[in-house]
């Protein structure tokens, strides 16, 4: 970096100014920077188990704050990852301990979507379709969080994503799932719900 710009680190120490939040999965396989080739201080970031976004989770509000309101990022990424571990877990009902709490959110999904994903052959198709649904109940509670309703209803340029990333062909996939305002939200809403209950 210091080749291209010797003032590079000198100038990323004064202050950041990411355009991107990437919400992602903690697994060690899926680097959120290097995945997307940005430099440092190009892209705010927050990991978790399952990329997963809980209206009770503080930390992850606390990031989406900043990030909104502070760093006025102008899109949030939600990235999942196919084989999703956390997923799987929740899927085959595994038992982990702490983690199991966690993953009951994933559960709550394949309850909601049990019927669609039973029109799958086979496991693997059916955990695949479980990490695509799992980023996309994501997006939506990134717009359906009043950090981000208040930052459309005051005029804030700001775009919400779901984005997969397969593991085993290095591949990122746009899901085709791009929102910038509540009526945009709304639709997402109800294709998805055309799309998942009607089996």
């Amino acid at each position: 970096m210091t080749n291209d710009d010797p003032q590079f680190f000198s100038k990323l120490v004064q202050q950041q100014t990411p355009r991107y939040l990437w919400i992602g999965c903690a697994d060690s396989r899926v680097p959120s920077t290097q995945l997307v080739d940005v430099l440092p201080g190009d892209m705010f970031v927050h990991r978790n188990v399952a990329n997963l976004v809980i209206h009770t989770d503080f930390n992850c509000l606390s990031v989406m704050q900043y990030a909104i309101d502070v760093l006025k990022v102008e899109h949030i990424i939600v990235c999942g990852h196919y084989r999703c571990g956390g997923v799987q877990a929740a899927m085959q009902q595994q038992s982990f301990g702490l983690v199991d709490n966690w993953l009951r959110h994933i559960q709550d999904i394949i309850s909601k979507h049990q019927r669609y994903l039973d029109t799958f052959a086979t496991e693997k198709e059916r955990l695949d379709k479980l990490c695509e649904l799992n980023v996309i109940e994501q997006v939506l509670n990134v717009c359906e969080n009043t950090l981000v309703r208040h930052a459309w209803q005051r005029g804030q340029k700001l775009s919400v994503h779901g984005w997969i990333y397969g593991v085993e062909d290095g591949l990122l996939r746009d899901l085709k799932l791009s929102i910038n305002n509540t009526t945009e939200m709304n639709a997402a809403i109800h294709r998805l719900m055309a799309q998942t209950q009607t089996i």
